[in-house]
């Protein structure tokens, strides 16, 4: 198999096996994300996150913090390259998630359109931006910013081991953040008017879910590219909710499923060549065809 081969390639290896650090921690990550986003039909806002990252990258291109490094820099200033260029697309993010959070309180079409404005504008943005920031790089003979398509769909060779660490601190943050709220945030889930009458602070919830979403996607981005990094972010939770109506089950099918399909992807993208965010997308939504099959089966043969 091509994947042992990459993993255990001297050459190969350092390439890869960031990579599969940092996709570990971003599954478990998104699965444990992604049933909370299924129930609050969030997974539009969560594609407006994903777009606007891209728009946060291009701004971050244009002044210069492009996580590039020469070749003969030290791990360290690769580095703070790296976190440096995630810092301000996690701010960027952050705002606009927000803002869209603060939409979520008006109107359900009136949102929708801000969102889509939002996304459509965030793209055009880190279009413009990546442009002028090649343009920059030309002038001042300085080395170009990473290729807009790894950006859009992920790529192996961007995700540092920095960046695999970093997914695994958010998935603590995240894990500390959820068990923190636990009861509030399942609560506001599942039956958001009682909730509020019972004293939650929906808004509260909606602000703190919509940061844990940017972080997710902003941590996600390098494997799996702005345009597909919603994905995990919503098949793990939807094939989950077919298979049971128990939270703890649903939680631990969405991590399992969550984990099956990034494994499952980039082993598909090394034995044949094809970008990794393509096929972890098209491994979840196999196992989402199946899942839902399943719930179908069992509901015909159910008295």
């Amino acid at each position: 198999m091509r994947t042992l081969e990459y993993l255990t390639n001297p050459s190969l290896g350092p390439f890869v096996r960031p990579a599969l650090v940092g996709a570990v921690g971003a599954s478990l990550m998104c699965g444990l994300l992604s049933p909370l986003v299924v129930l609050k039909r969030m997974s539009f806002i969560g594609q407006g996150v994903s777009h606007a990252a891209f728009g946060g990258v291009g701004l971050a291109f244009a002044i210069g913090v492009t996580g590039v490094v020469p070749l003969d820099a030290s791990a360290g200033a690769a580095a703070r390259a790296d976190l440096a260029l995630m810092a301000l697309v996690l701010a960027y993010c952050a705002v606009t998630a927000l803002g869209m959070a603060r939409l979520g309180r008006r109107g359900e079409a009136e949102a929708d359109t801000a969102i889509g404005i939002v996304l459509v504008g965030s793209m055009a943005l880190g279009s413009v931006a990546v442009a002028l920031a090649a343009a920059r790089a030309s002038r001042l003979g300085l080395p170009p910013p990473p290729s807009i398509d790894s950006v859009l769909f992920g790529s192996f060779t961007t995700v540092s081991w920095a960046g695999a660490v970093g997914t695994w601190v958010g998935l603590a943050l995240i894990i500390g953040v959820l068990f923190a709220l636990r009861r509030p945030m399942l609560f506001w889930a599942f039956d958001e008017p009682v909730a509020v009458a019972s004293g939650v602070r929906a808004g509260l919830m909606r602000h703190v879910l919509h940061i844990l979403l940017a972080l997710a996607i902003v941590l996600t981005m390098r494997l799996a590219g702005v345009i597909l990094a919603t994905a995990l972010l919503v098949l793990p939770g939807a094939a989950a909710l077919r298979l049971s109506r128990s939270l703890p089950r649903v939680i631990a099918i969405s991590l399992g499923l969550g984990l099956l399909g990034v494994l499952g992807g980039l082993v598909a993208s090394i034995e044949f060549d094809l970008p990794p965010g393509a096929c972890i997308v098209f491994v979840e939504m196999a196992i989402l065809s199946v899942a839902t099959l399943a719930s179908h089966t069992r509901a015909r043969s159910a008295p």
